[in-house]
């Protein structure tokens, strides 16, 4: 009859690679401070011994959890319906997956605050990257005092000490937005996202700077909350207006494929009748008729960097404040 064997420890690693155990500790602790033979023979006796570190010991012995939170104060449908969160979470998790750390995920609107703002003061996490903020979440603060953050998007309230990462919103909406006047729209319109947060307010921005510079008035604004439902309702509010617009710029993909669906079911014709764009270049994109001409916007990219800043903080370096990623026009057929 086989005996069951008990968990590997430590000091057998050791004895097995031949080192001393403070020598498997920094290898396995991530530390370089270990000579690349030392650095082989303990990685094979791991691997030999099927070796599992005791995350718990090490997290008394360090005070660090190695685990990190992913903070969204958004609900679950906008969460789970919106394809910019998966990337982001794609990007984040793809840059821990080399790393010792662990993601824990806290979708925080229908709490307001004080549950998740406890659990990360209790020290259950080393640090958080917070996502899609809006003005209304003051208990991210509360957040920020305790562990290191790093924000997805420039924060509502930028201060000199935070770390951000962010795409040119507003140069985007404003590139985007040139593109539609450089084909011979004048009578331009814009979805927006919500004002209550930075990138519905620069990409609102970009928009007006562009109609601006070539001497044009904007024909309606109307917020479309960052979803296709609100997309739909935005769009049938312009065109209550009276006014036609020939060209729309939306300013995500979701709101996009909401307005697209009001145009068609009123018989307007796309591009032909009024050319749309939109933001993200998600798969949304391609999955609406016509396909959607866009600016993407870089975001599994984002949640790696973000991902990357809060490690270096944690392992006590000094990374750059403020990360600015480029967009970058997609075009198809809507325009």
């Amino acid at each position: 009859m086989d005996t069951v064997r008990g968990s590997v420890t430590i000091e057998e690693v050791a004895a097995a690679a031949g080192v001393s155990r403070s020598t498997v500790s920094r290898v396995v602790n991530g530390s370089t401070a270990v000579s690349p033979e030392a650095l082989d023979s303990v990685k094979r006796a791991i691997a030999e011994l099927n070796y599992v570190p005791n995350r718990a010991a090490r997290s008394l012995a360090s005070r660090q959890t190695h685990a990190i939170a992913l903070i969204v104060p958004e609900d679950t449908t906008r969460f789970f319906g919106d394809p910019f969160f998966a990337a982001i979470v794609s990007g984040i998790n793809a840059r821990l997956s080399r790393s010792d750390y662990v993601l824990n995920l806290f979708i925080a609107n229908d709490d307001p605050g004080d549950k998740t703002t406890s659990y990360v003061r209790s020290g259950a996490v080393d640090g958080a990257v917070i996502v899609s903020h809006h003005t209304s979440d003051t208990f991210i603060d509360r957040i920020a005092a305790a562990v290191p953050v790093v924000y997805g998007g420039r924060p509502v309230r930028e201060r000199e000490r935070d770390y951000y990462v962010d795409v040119d919103n507003a140069r985007g909406a404003h590139d985007a937005t040139v593109y539609l006047i450089e084909r011979g729209r004048r009578r331009i319109a814009t979805i927006t996202g919500p004002v209550t947060m930075p990138a519905g307010v620069d990409r609102l921005q970009g928009f007006r700077e562009a109609l601006t510079a070539w001497g044009l008035t904007e024909v309606a604004a109307e917020d479309g909350n960052f979803t296709a439902d609100g997309g739909a309702s935005a769009m049938r509010r312009i065109l209550d207006r009276g006014e036609m617009p020939d060209a729309i710029f939306v300013a995500s993909d979701l709101m996009a494929r909401g307005a697209l669906n009001v145009l068609a079911a009123k018989g307007i014709r796309v591009p032909e009748d009024i050319a749309v764009i939109g933001f993200d270049d998600s798969p949304v994109a391609t999955s609406v008729s016509p396909q959607l001409t866009t600016m993407r916007q870089p975001s599994f990219a984002q949640g790696e960097r973000m991902a990357s800043i809060l490690l270096d903080l944690l392992a006590g370096q000094h990374p750059r404040h403020v990360t600015i990623l480029e967009t970058e026009l997609i075009v198809r057929d809507s325009v």
